[in-house]
């Protein structure tokens, strides 16, 4: 019998323990609920996200980087990536980071890198004049709207979704946009025209979608012709640059040259009206000449005469070499006196011949 009672001893302390605890449970279980609960009063946003605050499965607030409080079982917090993103098309992209397809917990240091390259059927595009470009270019955007960016994609593959649809709204656009112009004008004068309307359409049809997405840049990365006419095409611009290169150096002949001929053209014209003014002037000078032996013949005609008779014989006499100089008075014998530089200076006489004289004369 007493083997009999320890054991009923022993079995009767264990249930002793356990009616002793049984008051104690629902504390415990009300501590851990407690605790759960504080736990679910706070929660903390990283530098590089927002959170979207959901009350009862409506929209409440978006809030930053930092601790916040909320009400447990209540509200419902969706953290979302607000960094900026790069994306490279039509090829696609790889995260430097990692492989891993989604963008949580990178930082906002960390750039997107071109993925394996399609092949060039993929980035070739027809252009206004009916040629192909292959065209590659990258879009860099962020979510600018995370409430709109929660509802229009699924949390679990949101970014994802959000990827598809920016590259199909930039691919059409692009493609439209290079079909608008000649291949001349993508490659060249029109290639930041078309990247700044690319980037406005693109967040238009965003905007559409009411995506909460925002593109923050596009740029073209390369534009160039197929490979099987590259040979072909780099002929005609290296025609070009020649070309240029001609028009280059014609154009600074013609700054050498239509300067100097202007310079003549001046000095000539200056020439000109200098003999112009000293030919008047001159011209001026001989009338006024005129003028004064013409006033001066008025008021003594004889005198005048005889002084302008004998300015034309000194001026014909200054042209004669042999000069003979003869008496009017004589009839018969001529005296003649030789007034030749190699004559002795004497007189000779010649047989008589007629004479005629005015005045004296010189024959």
């Amino acid at each position: 019998m007493e083997p009999y009672r320890g054991y009923r001893g022993g079995g009767g302390g264990a249930e002793d323990a356990w009616r002793l605890l049984a008051p104690l449970f629902p504390w415990i279980v009300a501590a851990l609920l407690g605790a759960w609960l504080v736990s679910g009063l706070t929660y903390t946003v990283a530098p590089y996200e927002q959170a979207v605050v959901l009350r009862f499965g409506k929209y409440l607030a978006t809030t930053t980087p930092g601790l916040h409080f909320k009400l447990p079982l209540a509200d419902q917090v969706i953290k979302v990536s607000v960094e900026e993103r790069s994306i490279r098309l039509p090829s696609g992209f790889v995260s430097a980071r990692s492989p891993e397809p989604s963008y949580r917990g990178r930082p906002a240091n960390i750039t997107m890198e071109a993925g394996s390259a399609d092949s060039e059927e993929d980035t070739l595009m027809l252009t206004g004049d009916l040629n192909t470009a292959s065209v590659e270019w990258t879009v860099q955007w962020k979510v600018s709207d995370p409430d709109q960016y929660i509802r229009r994609f699924p949390a679990d593959q949101g970014d994802v979704f959000a990827e598809d649809l920016l590259a199909t709204a930039a691919r059409t656009v692009m493609n439209r946009l290079v079909g608008d112009y000649s291949f001349d004008e993508v490659i060249g004068p029109k290639r930041n025209d078309i990247a700044v309307a690319a980037r406005g359409d693109t967040q238009r049809i965003l905007d559409a979608y009411a995506s909460g997405i925002t593109v923050t840049a596009l740029q073209l990365q390369r534009v160039v012709p197929p490979e099987r006419v590259k040979p072909a095409f780099d002929k005609v611009n290296a025609s070009i640059q020649e070309k240029q290169k001609l028009e280059n150096e014609a154009e600074a002949t013609r700054n050498k040259l239509i300067p100097a001929a202007r310079a003549a053209k001046d000095k000539l014209i200056r020439e000109a009206e200098g003999f112009a003014s000293r030919r008047k002037a001159e011209a001026n000078g001989e009338i006024e000449a005129l003028l004064a032996r013409f006033r001066a013949y008025e008021r003594a005609p004889e005198l005048t005469r005889e002084r302008l008779y004998l300015e034309a014989m000194q001026d014909v006499l200054d042209n004669v070499k042999d000069k003979i100089i003869l008496d009017s008075d004589l009839k018969q014998i001529l005296p003649l006196m030789n007034l030749d530089a190699n004559g002795a200076g004497g007189s000779a006489t010649i047989p008589n011949s007629p004479t005629t004289s005015s005045r004296g004369g010189a024959r």
